[in-house]
């Protein structure tokens, strides 16, 4: 008789990946999650390097089950990264060999809850196909964070990703988002890569009607956040919330 499968673990990570300062893992996390996260050993992630680099931190509150170099991780197909998990048809089981002969797994991303903004949903797709019980544990989301601290509709939201490079595709992208949230009264989020902060930024100003509402939160749990909403006529009064090195999530609301 087959012993029983492991758990896939999602283990959220904090928002300041690529930031200059780091918030303390405490103030972000639940110990109960950097426990969990200490004592697995097997892992499926974006970046073998960044998750070492997150779980070392993870090791100074509680001593890892093996030392970083032993942890046995594995990376999502670059392909998965560009294009997202349901794009691909990728196939993840594979990644859940580990889970299938009984040791737990961890799901991690760069930043926040894996699978959500971020690629992880193919592996959580496979658990549930395989008999893999999947565990969400607790950590910042920062879409939700920023969605609370807008003021916008929060019973009706939807996530739009990234805008396209284009600049012509990107302002009718945003034009698209504007008529369906003044339409339907749905809030519409979107994230952009930090170095197209401005890009983007300015793209808003040219495109956005002056009476609607735009919501930035910028840096989120670092020292430096901020989370605040105009219209798109005050913001063009205002200096600019955003930089190219700080992500920042933004919404459209009515």
């Amino acid at each position: 008789m087959a012993g029983a499968a492991g758990r896939l673990y999602l283990v959220p990570a904090p928002l300041d990946f690529g930031c200059e300062v780091q918030s303390p893992l405490t103030d972000v996390l639940p110990d109960a999650t950097l426990a969990v996260a200490a004592r697995l050993q097997h892992w499926i992630c974006e970046n073998a390097k960044t998750a070492r680099a997150y779980l070392k931190r993870v090791g100074e509150r509680h001593p890892l089950a093996l030392p970083l170099q032993q942890l046995r991780i594995q990376e999502l197909p670059r392909e998965v990264h560009k294009h997202g998990d349901g794009v691909t048809g990728f196939d993840a089981r594979p990644l859940l060999v580990a889970a299938v002969e009984g040791h737990d797994i961890g799901l991690l991303s760069e930043a926040g809850m894996p699978a959500v903004a971020d690629p992880g949903a193919s592996v959580v797709r496979a658990a549930h196909e395989s008999g893999i019980a999947v565990v969400p544990l607790v950590g910042p989301a920062s879409l939700l964070l920023a969605l609370a601290a807008s003021g916008l509709q929060g019973q009706s939201f939807a996530f739009a990703g990234y805008l396209p490079q284009d600049a012509a595709a990107r302002a009718q992208r945003v034009r698209d988002l504007e008529s369906l949230a003044l339409r339907s009264g749905q809030t519409q989020l979107f994230i952009e890569t930090p170095y197209r902060n401005a890009a983007l930024w300015q793209t808003l100003m040219q495109s956005l009607r002056p009476g609607t509402r735009l919501a930035v939160s910028s840096g989120l749990t670092l020292p430096g956040a901020i989370s605040r909403t105009e219209t798109a006529k005050r913001w063009q009064q205002l200096p600019v919330p955003v930089d190219n090195r700080t992500p920042a999530v933004f919404a459209i609301g009515a």
